[in-house]
């Protein structure tokens, strides 16, 4: 197993035991509020079984369907825990209608209140792992599953607040606006990881300081050949490929052109991890004259 998986694996029992005790601060209560906290955790742990599955999967070697690999699969779950923090927030609508139209006191706020906050610090030093080793991993999944955390300690402190106010002012009603106020901010999250998901999967081009960096790399380690043209690059999962046409002199042996394309494989690969390149190489004749100059 993976340290990603390891670490999916570990998601999973800390979503249980959070889902647990954000479930027991409902039951105590009564509350709306802490109800819409309690379902999200409930996503929390489909999310982290679904990052599990797609880690795994994502680890398997190409192979001859699949000649580029499987990376894109963490970026499938983070579509499917998207759509299930969408259901979520539904759900949590509907509780809030029916707490509205049949009002009744919470009961045992304090124990409801401390119970979910111990969870909510639970959950975000563990959002503070996910993320972190999902940017060293280049995780898609896992950061996916982190900010979703992050969203939820956003909102179990305001719903804290919120629950506090009930008790304190008395106004009953503020607890199923404060539940319904929470559905908006999960359907919100839930909408923007989709989104974000499904524009990775169609391969978009590198920031545009690693484009210039790549430009820069291709320049410096270059030497011997003319220019660097049709520079294309594109994400794809953890990887990103890169492809482009290398000029050389006319009189320039295949072997020479070849050491001079390793050359910059090898500077390339040193500094960006996970670069898949292909060069295509050319007589001068070819040269555009507005690619890359070689220093």
């Amino acid at each position: 197993m993976s340290r990603g998986e390891r670490i999916a694996a570990g998601s999973i029992a800390i979503g249980c035991l959070v889902f647990a005790m954000k479930g027991a601060a409902w039951w105590l209560t009564g509350s709306a509020a802490l109800y819409s906290d309690a379902l999200e955790s409930i996503v929390n742990v489909a999310a982290s079984i679904i990052a599990l599955g797609a880690l795994h999967f994502a680890a398997i070697p190409p192979d001859a369907n699949h000649p580029y690999g499987h990376d894109k699969a963490e970026f499938f779950a983070a579509v499917v825990e998207g759509v299930l923090i969408v259901i979520a927030a539904l759900s949590i609508f509907r509780h809030a209608w029916d707490t509205w139209r049949d009002l009744r006191p919470l009961a045992m706020p304090a124990q409801g209140i401390a119970l979910n906050g111990l969870a909510t610090v639970l959950n975000g030093a563990w959002a503070a792992v996910l993320i972190h080793y999902g940017r060293r991993l280049r995780s898609p999944a896992l950061v996916a599953d982190g900010r979703h955390l992050v969203a939820d300690v956003v909102t179990s402190v305001g719903i804290a607040v919120g629950v506090g106010l009930v008790v304190l002012t008395g106004y009953l009603v503020l607890d199923p606006i404060l539940a319904a106020a929470t559905g908006v901010y999960v359907l919100w999250s839930g909408m923007a990881m989709i989104s974000v998901s499904v524009g990775v999967l169609i391969d978009p081009a590198p920031e545009p300081a690693v484009v210039h960096r790549i430009r820069e790399l291709v320049a410096e380690s270059a030497a011997g050949a003319i220019e660097a043209h049709d520079l294309r690059m594109r994400y794809a999962g953890k990887l990103t490929f890169l492809e482009f046409h290398l000029v050389v002199p006319g009189s320039m042996t295949v072997a020479e052109s070849h050491e001079i394309c390793d050359r910059v494989e090898d500077t390339l690969r040193t500094d960006m991890p996970h670069l898949v390149i292909t060069i295509h190489v050319e007589p001068e004749a070819k040269a555009k004259q507005h690619g890359v100059p070689v220093l």
